[in-house]
């Protein structure tokens, strides 16, 4: 098991998305800002819908930046809280190009991507 955030969770985040189809223009630079006692920062990078890259620390460039509460991560990863209602209630926020966002739903909803999510969540120590 790999404890959530940590180095051995960004590996395993790349080796369960190492297979995801190419999507050509779904490119992103993802920054996540995660507040509270737990503080955290981390990041994914897709280039054509496959993950390129995900590490601890900030990102030079992000497209995106995600900012929430650790505790509300938490909660999404074990299906607790989804995205959309952190987004809703003000939980969640988003800066960046929503329009250009909007190219990683096909990533997002692809059935490869949510089973990779899965094995990556059952094999997460939260």
């Amino acid at each position: 098991m790999a404890r959530y955030l940590t180095q051995d969770w960004t590996r395993l985040v790349l080796k369960e998305t190492q297979d995801l189809p190419e999507r050509q223009g779904a490119n992103a630079r993802l920054q996540y800002i995660l507040t509270g006692a737990r503080a955290v920062h981390y990041y994914w990078v897709l280039e054509h819908g496959r993950v390129t890259d995900v590490a601890l620390g900030i990102l030079d460039k992000p497209d995106y930046t995600i900012t929430m509460t650790y505790d509300d991560s938490v909660r999404i990863e074990r299906g607790e809280l989804t995205e959309e209602a952190a987004f809703a209630r003000g939980r969640m926020k988003f800066t960046g190009s929503m329009v250009k966002a909007m190219t990683l739903v096909p990533v997002m909803d692809a059935p490869e991507f949510k089973a990779a999510m899965a094995r990556i969540r059952a094999a997460t120590e939260l």
